[in-house]
Protein backbone atom coordinates (compact mmCIF):
# COMPACT_ATOMS: atom_id res chain seq x y z
CA UNK A 1 0.00 0.00 0.00
CA UNK A 2 3.05 2.63 0.92
CA UNK A 3 4.21 1.69 -2.82
CA UNK A 4 0.91 2.96 -4.49
CA UNK A 5 0.57 5.82 -2.10
CA UNK A 6 4.34 6.86 -3.43
CA UNK A 7 2.58 6.43 -7.08
CA UNK A 8 0.42 8.69 -6.51
CA UNK A 9 2.26 11.25 -5.56
CA UNK A 10 4.71 10.97 -8.10
CA UNK A 11 1.56 11.23 -10.29
CA UNK A 12 0.33 14.34 -8.69
CA UNK A 13 3.97 16.09 -9.30
CA UNK A 14 3.92 15.03 -13.10
CA UNK A 15 0.33 16.33 -13.82
CA UNK A 16 1.12 19.32 -11.98
CA UNK A 17 3.53 19.88 -14.59
CA UNK A 18 1.59 20.14 -18.00
CA UNK A 19 1.30 23.64 -18.18
CA UNK A 20 1.24 23.32 -21.86
CA UNK A 21 -1.47 21.41 -22.45
CA UNK A 22 -4.21 23.88 -24.13
CA UNK A 23 -6.92 22.82 -22.72
CA UNK A 24 -8.00 23.41 -18.67
CA UNK A 25 -6.49 20.39 -16.57
CA UNK A 26 -8.51 18.52 -13.79
CA UNK A 27 -8.68 19.42 -10.39
CA UNK A 28 -5.86 17.84 -8.45
CA UNK A 29 -8.46 16.93 -5.88
CA UNK A 30 -10.30 14.31 -8.43
CA UNK A 31 -6.40 12.96 -8.93
CA UNK A 32 -4.91 12.55 -5.46
CA UNK A 33 -6.19 9.45 -2.95
CA UNK A 34 -7.22 10.87 0.29
CA UNK A 35 -5.15 9.97 2.84
CA UNK A 36 -8.41 7.94 4.43
CA UNK A 37 -8.04 5.86 1.70
CA UNK A 38 -4.87 4.89 3.34
CA UNK A 39 -6.95 1.92 5.79
CA UNK A 40 -5.90 4.55 8.74
CA UNK A 41 -8.88 3.23 11.30
CA UNK A 42 -12.39 4.95 12.23
CA UNK A 43 -12.50 5.72 8.30
CA UNK A 44 -16.02 6.99 6.93
CA UNK A 45 -16.74 4.39 3.88
CA UNK A 46 -19.36 7.00 2.39
CA UNK A 47 -16.29 9.48 2.47
CA UNK A 48 -13.90 7.35 0.70
CA UNK A 49 -16.36 6.70 -2.16
CA UNK A 50 -16.62 10.52 -2.60
CA UNK A 51 -12.56 11.05 -2.83
CA UNK A 52 -11.73 7.51 -3.85
CA UNK A 53 -10.55 6.45 -7.51
CA UNK A 54 -9.68 3.07 -8.65
CA UNK A 55 -6.13 2.54 -9.40
CA UNK A 56 -6.92 1.27 -13.26
CA UNK A 57 -9.32 4.48 -13.68
CA UNK A 58 -6.40 6.80 -12.20
CA UNK A 59 -3.85 5.32 -14.49
CA UNK A 60 -5.95 6.35 -17.29
CA UNK A 61 -6.32 9.73 -16.53
CA UNK A 62 -2.84 10.35 -15.70
CA UNK A 63 -1.93 8.89 -19.05
CA UNK A 64 -4.78 10.88 -20.69
CA UNK A 65 -3.19 14.28 -19.06
CA UNK A 66 0.41 13.11 -20.03
CA UNK A 67 -0.87 12.49 -23.90
CA UNK A 68 -2.39 15.70 -23.57
CA UNK A 69 0.77 17.10 -22.89
CA UNK A 70 2.60 15.58 -25.45
CA UNK A 71 -0.25 16.53 -28.27
CA UNK A 72 -1.22 13.29 -28.06
CA UNK A 73 -5.41 14.59 -28.24
CA UNK A 74 -7.25 11.43 -29.61
CA UNK A 75 -4.95 9.32 -26.74
CA UNK A 76 -6.14 12.12 -24.14
CA UNK A 77 -9.54 12.03 -25.45
CA UNK A 78 -9.65 8.38 -25.40
CA UNK A 79 -8.73 8.55 -21.56
CA UNK A 80 -11.13 10.55 -20.33
CA UNK A 81 -14.70 9.51 -22.39
CA UNK A 82 -13.36 6.32 -20.60
CA UNK A 83 -12.67 7.50 -17.63
CA UNK A 84 -16.08 9.52 -17.88
CA UNK A 85 -18.69 6.33 -18.77
CA UNK A 86 -16.56 4.53 -15.75
CA UNK A 87 -16.83 6.66 -13.03
CA UNK A 88 -20.18 8.64 -14.38
CA UNK A 89 -18.29 11.46 -13.28
CA UNK A 90 -19.31 14.55 -15.49
CA UNK A 91 -16.09 16.60 -14.64
CA UNK A 92 -14.27 14.01 -16.88
CA UNK A 93 -16.45 14.45 -19.66
CA UNK A 94 -16.44 17.84 -19.64
CA UNK A 95 -12.66 17.84 -20.39
CA UNK A 96 -13.07 15.14 -23.27
CA UNK A 97 -15.46 17.76 -24.71
CA UNK A 98 -13.04 20.60 -24.27
CA UNK A 99 -10.40 18.48 -25.95
CA UNK A 100 -12.85 17.44 -28.34
CA UNK A 101 -13.68 21.56 -29.22
CA UNK A 102 -10.11 22.29 -29.11
CA UNK A 103 -9.37 19.52 -31.95
CA UNK A 104 -12.55 20.64 -33.60
CA UNK A 105 -13.54 16.90 -34.12
CA UNK A 106 -17.21 17.00 -34.83
CA UNK A 107 -18.17 13.30 -33.62
CA UNK A 108 -16.10 13.45 -30.59
CA UNK A 109 -17.54 16.40 -29.88
CA UNK A 110 -21.23 14.97 -30.32
CA UNK A 111 -20.37 11.57 -28.40
CA UNK A 112 -18.83 14.01 -25.14
CA UNK A 113 -21.65 16.32 -25.38
CA UNK A 114 -24.20 13.73 -25.24
CA UNK A 115 -22.47 11.70 -22.28
CA UNK A 116 -21.85 15.08 -20.37
CA UNK A 117 -25.61 16.18 -21.07
CA UNK A 118 -26.47 12.77 -19.78
CA UNK A 119 -24.77 12.69 -16.65
CA UNK A 120 -25.55 16.78 -15.85
CA UNK A 121 -28.59 17.84 -17.61
CA UNK A 122 -29.47 20.54 -15.54
CA UNK A 123 -25.80 22.60 -16.23
CA UNK A 124 -26.23 25.61 -17.95
CA UNK A 125 -22.45 25.48 -19.43
CA UNK A 126 -23.16 22.08 -21.20
CA UNK A 127 -26.69 22.91 -22.25
CA UNK A 128 -25.05 26.87 -23.83
CA UNK A 129 -22.52 24.50 -26.10
CA UNK A 130 -25.05 22.25 -26.70
CA UNK A 131 -27.43 25.27 -27.72
CA UNK A 132 -24.49 26.73 -30.19
CA UNK A 133 -23.36 23.63 -31.56
CA UNK A 134 -27.08 22.18 -32.61
CA UNK A 135 -27.46 25.90 -34.39
CA UNK A 136 -24.45 25.23 -35.91
CA UNK A 137 -25.36 22.84 -37.57
CA UNK A 138 -29.00 23.70 -37.96
CA UNK A 139 -30.32 20.79 -35.84
CA UNK A 140 -34.15 22.67 -34.96
CA UNK A 141 -35.50 20.00 -32.91
CA UNK A 142 -32.38 19.69 -30.33
CA UNK A 143 -31.77 23.47 -30.59
CA UNK A 144 -35.15 24.05 -29.55
CA UNK A 145 -35.34 21.28 -27.11
CA UNK A 146 -31.85 22.77 -25.70
CA UNK A 147 -33.65 26.42 -25.15
CA UNK A 148 -36.22 25.14 -23.19
CA UNK A 149 -33.73 23.11 -20.77
CA UNK A 150 -32.04 26.62 -20.36
CA UNK A 151 -34.55 28.59 -20.11
CA UNK A 152 -36.57 25.94 -17.24
CA UNK A 153 -32.94 26.25 -15.32
CA UNK A 154 -31.84 29.60 -15.47
CA UNK A 155 -34.34 31.81 -16.92
CA UNK A 156 -32.91 35.10 -14.94
CA UNK A 157 -29.78 34.25 -17.43
CA UNK A 158 -31.10 33.38 -20.58
CA UNK A 159 -31.32 36.33 -21.69
CA UNK A 160 -27.70 37.15 -21.01
CA UNK A 161 -26.94 33.52 -22.40
CA UNK A 162 -28.58 33.91 -25.72
CA UNK A 163 -26.81 37.36 -26.65
CA UNK A 164 -23.65 35.80 -25.72
CA UNK A 165 -24.63 32.75 -28.04
CA UNK A 166 -25.72 35.29 -30.86
CA UNK A 167 -22.16 36.97 -30.44
CA UNK A 168 -20.22 33.89 -31.67
CA UNK A 169 -22.97 33.15 -34.51
CA UNK A 170 -22.96 36.40 -35.50
CA UNK A 171 -19.17 36.67 -36.11
CA UNK A 172 -20.13 33.23 -38.03
CA UNK A 173 -22.93 34.93 -40.40
CA UNK A 174 -25.65 32.54 -38.29
CA UNK A 175 -27.39 34.79 -36.37
CA UNK A 176 -30.75 34.29 -38.09
CA UNK A 177 -30.84 30.73 -36.63
CA UNK A 178 -31.11 32.03 -33.23
CA UNK A 179 -33.74 34.06 -34.33
CA UNK A 180 -35.63 31.68 -36.08
CA UNK A 181 -34.78 29.04 -33.07
CA UNK A 182 -36.32 31.47 -30.79
CA UNK A 183 -39.66 31.43 -32.93
CA UNK A 184 -40.13 27.67 -32.32
CA UNK A 185 -39.56 28.27 -28.87
CA UNK A 186 -42.39 30.43 -28.28
CA UNK A 187 -44.54 27.52 -29.89
CA UNK A 188 -44.02 26.14 -26.48
CA UNK A 189 -43.79 29.33 -24.49
CA UNK A 190 -46.11 32.18 -26.19
CA UNK A 191 -46.25 34.07 -22.38
CA UNK A 192 -42.36 34.29 -22.00
CA UNK A 193 -41.41 37.88 -22.41
CA UNK A 194 -38.05 37.19 -21.97
CA UNK A 195 -38.37 35.44 -25.53
CA UNK A 196 -39.83 38.70 -27.39
CA UNK A 197 -37.53 40.91 -25.80
CA UNK A 198 -34.04 38.74 -27.15
CA UNK A 199 -36.05 38.97 -30.38
CA UNK A 200 -36.11 42.55 -30.42
CA UNK A 201 -32.91 42.76 -29.32
CA UNK A 202 -31.54 40.38 -32.60
CA UNK A 203 -33.53 42.72 -34.52
CA UNK A 204 -31.76 45.60 -33.57
CA UNK A 205 -28.44 43.81 -34.07
CA UNK A 206 -29.45 43.15 -37.68
CA UNK A 207 -30.82 46.82 -38.26
CA UNK A 208 -34.29 45.68 -38.71
CA UNK A 209 -35.54 48.61 -36.75
CA UNK A 210 -39.63 47.48 -37.62
CA UNK A 211 -39.40 43.92 -36.83
CA UNK A 212 -37.09 45.18 -33.37
CA UNK A 213 -40.23 47.30 -32.70
CA UNK A 214 -43.14 44.70 -33.40
CA UNK A 215 -41.31 42.24 -31.03
CA UNK A 216 -41.21 44.72 -28.15
CA UNK A 217 -44.57 45.92 -28.59
CA UNK A 218 -45.29 42.38 -28.30
CA UNK A 219 -43.51 42.15 -24.86
CA UNK A 220 -45.15 45.47 -23.26
CA UNK A 221 -48.43 43.85 -23.98
CA UNK A 222 -46.88 40.94 -21.73
CA UNK A 223 -45.10 42.68 -19.08
CA UNK A 224 -46.45 46.62 -19.66
CA UNK A 225 -44.61 48.00 -16.68
CA UNK A 226 -41.08 46.09 -17.39
CA UNK A 227 -38.32 48.61 -16.93
CA UNK A 228 -35.71 46.91 -18.74
CA UNK A 229 -38.29 46.73 -21.85
CA UNK A 230 -39.74 50.52 -21.97
CA UNK A 231 -35.95 51.46 -21.94
CA UNK A 232 -34.96 49.21 -24.82
CA UNK A 233 -38.37 50.83 -26.48
CA UNK A 234 -37.07 54.63 -25.86
CA UNK A 235 -33.67 53.01 -27.72
CA UNK A 236 -35.18 51.54 -30.81
CA UNK A 237 -36.99 55.28 -31.09
CA UNK A 238 -33.60 57.25 -30.38
CA UNK A 239 -31.55 54.91 -32.96
CA UNK A 240 -34.64 55.43 -35.54
CA UNK A 241 -34.22 59.42 -34.78
CA UNK A 242 -37.28 59.52 -33.45
CA UNK A 243 -36.30 61.39 -30.12
CA UNK A 244 -39.54 63.30 -29.50
CA UNK A 245 -41.44 59.84 -28.95
CA UNK A 246 -38.66 58.47 -27.07
CA UNK A 247 -39.05 61.57 -24.27
CA UNK A 248 -42.95 61.03 -23.99
CA UNK A 249 -42.19 57.26 -23.62
CA UNK A 250 -39.82 57.72 -20.58
CA UNK A 251 -42.15 61.11 -19.06
CA UNK A 252 -44.90 58.79 -18.93
CA UNK A 253 -42.92 56.00 -17.16
CA UNK A 254 -41.52 58.34 -14.64
CA UNK A 255 -44.94 59.74 -14.39
CA UNK A 256 -46.27 55.98 -13.05
CA UNK A 257 -42.77 55.25 -11.75
CA UNK A 258 -40.92 58.56 -9.88
CA UNK A 259 -38.49 56.74 -8.19
CA UNK A 260 -37.21 54.60 -11.43
CA UNK A 261 -33.52 56.10 -11.29
CA UNK A 262 -33.08 54.00 -15.27
CA UNK A 263 -35.78 55.90 -16.50
CA UNK A 264 -34.66 59.54 -15.48
CA UNK A 265 -30.87 58.49 -16.81
CA UNK A 266 -32.19 57.86 -19.70
CA UNK A 267 -34.82 60.45 -20.03
CA UNK A 268 -31.69 62.58 -19.61
CA UNK A 269 -29.79 61.06 -21.74
CA UNK A 270 -32.48 61.58 -24.73
CA UNK A 271 -32.59 65.38 -23.52
CA UNK A 272 -28.74 66.27 -23.98
CA UNK A 273 -28.97 64.43 -27.65
CA UNK A 274 -32.12 66.91 -27.83
CA UNK A 275 -29.46 69.53 -27.08
CA UNK A 276 -32.12 70.49 -23.91
CA UNK A 277 -29.51 70.99 -21.55
CA UNK A 278 -31.09 73.02 -18.83
CA UNK A 279 -34.21 70.44 -18.67
CA UNK A 280 -31.38 67.27 -18.34
CA UNK A 281 -29.79 69.18 -15.61
CA UNK A 282 -33.45 68.97 -13.66
CA UNK A 283 -33.56 65.42 -14.59
CA UNK A 284 -29.93 65.07 -12.85
CA UNK A 285 -30.79 67.20 -10.01
CA UNK A 286 -33.66 64.54 -9.11
CA UNK A 287 -31.65 61.60 -9.50
CA UNK A 288 -29.18 63.72 -7.17
CA UNK A 289 -31.33 64.35 -4.70
CA UNK A 290 -32.99 61.03 -4.48
CA UNK A 291 -29.17 59.47 -4.45
CA UNK A 292 -26.59 62.07 -3.37
CA UNK A 293 -23.64 59.47 -3.59
CA UNK A 294 -25.02 58.74 -7.21
CA UNK A 295 -21.29 60.35 -8.25
CA UNK A 296 -21.82 59.48 -12.05
CA UNK A 297 -24.95 61.67 -12.16
CA UNK A 298 -22.87 64.42 -10.70
CA UNK A 299 -20.44 64.01 -13.12
CA UNK A 300 -22.79 64.05 -16.09
CA UNK A 301 -24.14 67.76 -14.82
CA UNK A 302 -20.43 68.83 -14.75
CA UNK A 303 -20.45 67.88 -18.20
CA UNK A 304 -23.46 69.94 -19.30
CA UNK A 305 -22.50 72.71 -17.38
CA UNK A 306 -19.30 72.89 -19.56
CA UNK A 307 -22.10 72.73 -22.79
CA UNK A 308 -24.27 75.52 -20.97
CA UNK A 309 -20.69 77.50 -20.16
CA UNK A 310 -21.44 77.44 -16.58
CA UNK A 311 -17.88 77.17 -15.75
CA UNK A 312 -17.71 78.06 -12.24
CA UNK A 313 -20.80 75.30 -11.70
CA UNK A 314 -19.33 72.85 -13.88
CA UNK A 315 -15.67 73.46 -11.62
CA UNK A 316 -17.70 72.93 -8.01
CA UNK A 317 -19.00 69.66 -9.52
CA UNK A 318 -15.38 68.82 -10.27
CA UNK A 319 -13.68 69.83 -7.55
CA UNK A 320 -16.00 67.56 -5.35
CA UNK A 321 -15.61 64.51 -6.84
CA UNK A 322 -11.72 64.69 -6.88
CA UNK A 323 -12.51 63.29 -3.33
CA UNK A 324 -13.69 60.13 -5.16
CA UNK A 325 -11.03 57.66 -5.86
CA UNK A 326 -13.41 56.13 -8.99
CA UNK A 327 -14.21 59.50 -10.74
CA UNK A 328 -10.85 61.80 -9.97
CA UNK A 329 -9.07 61.35 -12.36
CA UNK A 330 -12.05 62.16 -15.04
CA UNK A 331 -12.22 65.12 -12.58
CA UNK A 332 -8.96 66.45 -13.04
CA UNK A 333 -8.82 66.30 -16.73
CA UNK A 334 -12.11 68.38 -16.92
CA UNK A 335 -10.85 70.68 -14.92
CA UNK A 336 -7.83 70.87 -16.98
CA UNK A 337 -10.41 71.71 -19.87
CA UNK A 338 -12.14 74.67 -17.69
CA UNK A 339 -8.76 76.13 -17.13
CA UNK A 340 -8.07 75.80 -20.64
CA UNK A 341 -11.10 76.98 -22.09
CA UNK A 342 -10.32 80.29 -19.81
CA UNK A 343 -6.69 80.70 -21.00
CA UNK A 344 -4.84 79.86 -17.78
CA UNK A 345 -2.85 77.50 -19.64
CA UNK A 346 -0.53 76.46 -16.56
CA UNK A 347 -2.94 75.55 -14.11
CA UNK A 348 -4.49 73.67 -17.18
CA UNK A 349 -1.34 71.63 -17.38
CA UNK A 350 -1.41 71.38 -13.47
CA UNK A 351 -4.58 69.40 -14.01
CA UNK A 352 -3.53 67.67 -17.01
CA UNK A 353 -0.39 66.48 -14.77
CA UNK A 354 -2.31 65.25 -12.39
CA UNK A 355 -4.29 62.58 -14.49
CA UNK A 356 -1.82 59.37 -13.57
CA UNK A 357 -4.28 56.62 -13.86
CA UNK A 358 -7.39 55.79 -15.64
CA UNK A 359 -9.15 56.18 -19.06
CA UNK A 360 -8.12 60.37 -19.51
CA UNK A 361 -4.52 59.38 -19.31
CA UNK A 362 -3.67 59.86 -22.76
CA UNK A 363 -5.86 62.56 -23.61
CA UNK A 364 -4.56 64.44 -20.51
CA UNK A 365 -0.97 64.01 -21.40
CA UNK A 366 -1.44 64.89 -25.10
CA UNK A 367 -3.67 68.04 -24.20
CA UNK A 368 -0.61 69.46 -22.00
CA UNK A 369 1.73 68.91 -24.91
CA UNK A 370 -0.62 70.70 -26.64
CA UNK A 371 -0.91 73.76 -24.57
CA UNK A 372 3.11 73.73 -23.81
CA UNK A 373 3.49 74.10 -27.34
CA UNK A 374 0.88 76.90 -27.42
CA UNK A 375 3.19 78.50 -25.04
CA UNK A 376 6.07 78.49 -27.18
CA UNK A 377 7.78 75.44 -24.34
CA UNK A 378 8.62 73.90 -27.52
CA UNK A 379 11.77 71.72 -25.86
CA UNK A 380 9.41 70.72 -22.77
CA UNK A 381 6.73 70.08 -25.39
CA UNK A 382 9.20 67.72 -27.57
CA UNK A 383 10.68 65.85 -24.90
CA UNK A 384 6.76 65.02 -23.45
CA UNK A 385 6.57 64.03 -26.73
CA UNK A 386 9.25 61.39 -26.86
CA UNK A 387 7.94 59.73 -23.43
CA UNK A 388 4.94 59.24 -25.26
CA UNK A 389 5.88 57.58 -28.01
CA UNK A 390 7.47 54.82 -25.90
CA UNK A 391 4.49 54.64 -23.23
CA UNK A 392 1.74 54.96 -25.75
CA UNK A 393 2.72 52.59 -28.96
CA UNK A 394 -0.74 52.06 -29.51
CA UNK A 395 -1.63 55.99 -30.04
CA UNK A 396 0.89 56.57 -33.18
CA UNK A 397 -1.01 58.55 -35.51
CA UNK A 398 -2.22 61.00 -32.84
CA UNK A 399 1.29 61.19 -30.95
CA UNK A 400 2.56 61.83 -35.06
CA UNK A 401 0.09 64.40 -35.59
CA UNK A 402 1.62 66.88 -32.24
CA UNK A 403 4.83 65.92 -33.81
CA UNK A 404 3.73 67.54 -37.37
CA UNK A 405 2.34 70.51 -35.06
CA UNK A 406 5.68 71.08 -33.05
CA UNK A 407 7.61 71.06 -36.30
CA UNK A 408 4.72 73.25 -37.93
CA UNK A 409 4.88 75.85 -35.29
CA UNK A 410 9.02 75.73 -35.29
CA UNK A 411 8.45 76.40 -38.63
CA UNK A 412 10.26 73.56 -40.29
CA UNK A 413 7.76 72.74 -42.57
CA UNK A 414 9.91 70.31 -44.85
CA UNK A 415 10.90 67.97 -41.50
CA UNK A 416 6.98 67.42 -40.45
CA UNK A 417 6.09 67.10 -44.12
CA UNK A 418 9.19 64.24 -44.44
CA UNK A 419 7.26 62.58 -40.69
CA UNK A 420 3.78 62.62 -42.29
CA UNK A 421 5.01 60.96 -45.68
CA UNK A 422 6.48 58.14 -43.27
CA UNK A 423 3.37 58.25 -41.08
CA UNK A 424 1.38 57.58 -44.32
CA UNK A 425 4.01 54.39 -45.83
CA UNK A 426 2.76 52.82 -42.75
CA UNK A 427 -1.07 54.14 -42.74
CA UNK A 428 -1.96 55.20 -46.27
CA UNK A 429 -5.62 55.62 -45.91
CA UNK A 430 -5.70 57.10 -42.88
CA UNK A 431 -7.75 60.57 -42.93
CA UNK A 432 -6.27 63.26 -40.55
CA UNK A 433 -2.40 62.01 -42.38
CA UNK A 434 -4.10 62.54 -45.70
CA UNK A 435 -5.44 65.73 -44.47
CA UNK A 436 -2.52 66.63 -42.44
CA UNK A 437 -0.08 65.80 -45.48
CA UNK A 438 -2.15 68.17 -47.91
CA UNK A 439 -2.05 71.57 -45.66
CA UNK A 440 1.73 70.29 -45.21
CA UNK A 441 2.44 70.43 -48.80
CA UNK A 442 0.53 73.77 -49.42
CA UNK A 443 3.36 75.07 -46.88
CA UNK A 444 6.16 74.02 -49.02
CA UNK A 445 4.56 74.74 -52.70
CA UNK A 446 3.40 71.01 -53.80
CA UNK A 447 0.37 71.85 -54.77
CA UNK A 448 -0.08 68.91 -56.69
CA UNK A 449 0.36 66.65 -53.15
CA UNK A 450 -2.48 68.99 -51.91
CA UNK A 451 -4.95 68.31 -54.65
CA UNK A 452 -4.39 64.66 -54.84
CA UNK A 453 -3.94 63.79 -51.31
CA UNK A 454 -7.49 65.79 -50.09
CA UNK A 455 -9.11 64.17 -53.67
CA UNK A 456 -8.10 60.64 -52.02
CA UNK A 457 -9.28 61.86 -48.71
CA UNK A 458 -13.05 62.52 -50.58
CA UNK A 459 -12.62 59.28 -51.83
CA UNK A 460 -13.34 57.73 -48.94
CA UNK A 461 -15.51 60.66 -47.29
CA UNK A 462 -17.47 62.55 -49.34
CA UNK A 463 -18.86 64.49 -47.73
CA UNK A 464 -15.48 65.52 -45.29
CA UNK A 465 -15.97 69.21 -44.74
CA UNK A 466 -12.56 70.20 -44.01
CA UNK A 467 -11.55 68.56 -47.27
CA UNK A 468 -14.13 70.19 -49.54
CA UNK A 469 -12.85 73.26 -47.74
CA UNK A 470 -10.00 72.67 -48.14
CA UNK A 471 -9.44 71.80 -51.69
CA UNK A 472 -11.81 74.04 -52.98
CA UNK A 473 -9.74 77.05 -51.37
CA UNK A 474 -6.29 75.67 -52.95
CA UNK A 475 -7.53 75.76 -56.52
CA UNK A 476 -8.42 79.18 -55.74
CA UNK A 477 -5.13 79.82 -56.13
CA UNK A 478 -5.22 79.15 -59.84
CA UNK A 479 -7.47 81.14 -62.04
CA UNK A 480 -8.59 78.47 -64.04
CA UNK A 481 -9.39 76.53 -61.51
CA UNK A 482 -12.42 78.88 -59.96
CA UNK A 483 -15.08 76.77 -61.32
CA UNK A 484 -13.29 73.74 -59.88
CA UNK A 485 -12.87 75.32 -56.48
CA UNK A 486 -16.54 76.29 -56.62
CA UNK A 487 -17.89 73.33 -57.09
CA UNK A 488 -16.21 71.94 -53.99
CA UNK A 489 -17.35 75.32 -51.64
CA UNK A 490 -20.54 75.09 -52.51
CA UNK A 491 -21.02 71.60 -51.17
CA UNK A 492 -18.92 72.40 -48.22
CA UNK A 493 -21.44 75.02 -47.64
CA UNK A 494 -24.47 72.94 -47.89
CA UNK A 495 -22.77 70.71 -45.21
CA UNK A 496 -21.90 73.51 -42.78
CA UNK A 497 -23.98 76.51 -43.73
CA UNK A 498 -22.42 77.85 -40.23
CA UNK A 499 -19.47 76.75 -40.16
CA UNK A 500 -17.05 80.66 -40.65
CA UNK A 501 -14.26 78.70 -42.14
CA UNK A 502 -16.53 77.94 -44.96
CA UNK A 503 -18.32 81.05 -45.22
CA UNK A 504 -14.93 82.77 -45.65
CA UNK A 505 -13.81 80.62 -48.42
CA UNK A 506 -16.83 81.40 -50.33
CA UNK A 507 -16.55 84.61 -49.74
CA UNK A 508 -13.36 84.37 -50.99
CA UNK A 509 -14.18 82.97 -54.07
CA UNK A 510 -16.73 85.44 -55.27
CA UNK A 511 -13.53 88.10 -54.34
CA UNK A 512 -11.70 86.51 -56.60
CA UNK A 513 -14.37 86.86 -59.08
CA UNK A 514 -14.93 90.05 -58.72
CA UNK A 515 -18.06 89.85 -57.04
CA UNK A 516 -17.13 92.44 -54.41
CA UNK A 517 -20.67 93.43 -52.31
CA UNK A 518 -21.19 89.97 -52.15
CA UNK A 519 -17.96 88.72 -51.02
CA UNK A 520 -18.57 91.58 -48.20
CA UNK A 521 -21.25 90.45 -46.76
CA UNK A 522 -20.30 86.82 -46.59
CA UNK A 523 -16.79 88.03 -44.80
CA UNK A 524 -18.31 90.06 -42.54
CA UNK A 525 -20.90 86.76 -41.84
CA UNK A 526 -17.67 84.62 -41.15
CA UNK A 527 -15.60 87.51 -38.86
CA UNK A 528 -18.77 87.83 -36.57
CA UNK A 529 -18.78 83.95 -36.01
CA UNK A 530 -15.53 83.65 -35.93
CA UNK A 531 -12.24 86.28 -35.07
CA UNK A 532 -9.40 84.63 -36.99
CA UNK A 533 -6.73 86.19 -38.36
CA UNK A 534 -6.81 85.08 -42.07
CA UNK A 535 -10.34 85.58 -42.23
CA UNK A 536 -9.99 89.48 -41.24
CA UNK A 537 -7.49 89.53 -43.90
CA UNK A 538 -9.80 88.14 -46.46
CA UNK A 539 -12.23 90.65 -44.88
CA UNK A 540 -9.43 93.87 -44.79
CA UNK A 541 -8.79 93.34 -48.61
CA UNK A 542 -12.64 93.83 -49.47
CA UNK A 543 -12.66 96.52 -47.61
CA UNK A 544 -9.35 97.92 -49.71
CA UNK A 545 -11.01 96.94 -52.62
CA UNK A 546 -14.36 98.98 -51.75
CA UNK A 547 -12.23 101.95 -50.58
CA UNK A 548 -12.82 101.80 -47.08
CA UNK A 549 -9.11 102.02 -46.59
CA UNK A 550 -9.68 103.06 -42.83
CA UNK A 551 -11.57 100.17 -41.94
CA UNK A 552 -9.37 97.77 -43.57
CA UNK A 553 -6.45 99.36 -41.77
CA UNK A 554 -8.22 99.39 -38.42
CA UNK A 555 -9.84 95.81 -38.91
CA UNK A 556 -6.05 94.33 -39.20
CA UNK A 557 -4.47 96.75 -36.30
CA UNK A 558 -6.92 95.76 -33.79
CA UNK A 559 -6.14 92.25 -33.99
CA UNK A 560 -2.31 92.55 -34.36
CA UNK A 561 -2.71 94.22 -30.94
CA UNK A 562 -3.43 90.50 -29.65
CA UNK A 563 -1.23 88.80 -32.24
CA UNK A 564 1.51 90.98 -33.52
CA UNK A 565 3.72 88.05 -35.16
CA UNK A 566 1.11 86.73 -37.25
CA UNK A 567 2.33 85.90 -40.99
CA UNK A 568 -1.19 86.99 -42.49
CA UNK A 569 -1.66 90.56 -40.81
CA UNK A 570 2.38 91.43 -41.33
CA UNK A 571 2.08 90.02 -44.98
CA UNK A 572 -1.19 92.16 -45.85
CA UNK A 573 0.56 95.48 -44.12
CA UNK A 574 3.53 94.80 -45.71
CA UNK A 575 2.01 94.00 -49.08
CA UNK A 576 -1.39 95.60 -49.54
CA UNK A 577 -0.91 99.14 -46.93
CA UNK A 578 2.68 100.02 -47.18
CA UNK A 579 2.93 99.25 -51.00
CA UNK A 580 -0.40 101.31 -51.61
CA UNK A 581 0.29 104.40 -49.75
Amino acid sequence: MLIFRLLLLTAFVLLSGCANFSVKPIDSKEVIVSVDSAGIKGNDPQKESKTYIEPDVFFILMTAELAGQRGQYDVAFDGYITAAKRTQNPKYSERALMIAMYVKNPSKINEALELWLKQDPNNPAVRKIAVLYSLRSENKLASTQHLNALLDSDPLGFESVLLELSGVLQKEGKIDRVYEALDDLLKLHPEKAEIYFVQSMLAMQKKDKNLAEAKIQQVLKLRPDWDKALIFKAQIDIFSGNFKKAKLLLKEALLKYPKNIKFSKMLAQVLIKTEEYREAIDVYKRVVSMNPKDYESHFSMGLIYMQLNHDNDADAIFKQLVDQPEWKYQAYFYLGKIEEKQGHLKKAIGWFDKVIDGSYVFDASISSVSLLQKDNQLDEAGSRLSFLQTKFPKQKVRLLLAQVELFSQQKQYDKAYNLLNVGLAEFPDQKNLLYARALMAGRIGKSDVVEADLKKLLSVDPDNIEALNALGYTLLANPNRYADAEKYLEKALSLAPDEAVVIDSYGWLLFKRGDLMKALGYLEKAYSKQHENEIAVHLAEVLWELGKRDDAEKLVNKAMKETPNDEFLLDFKRRVVKSKK
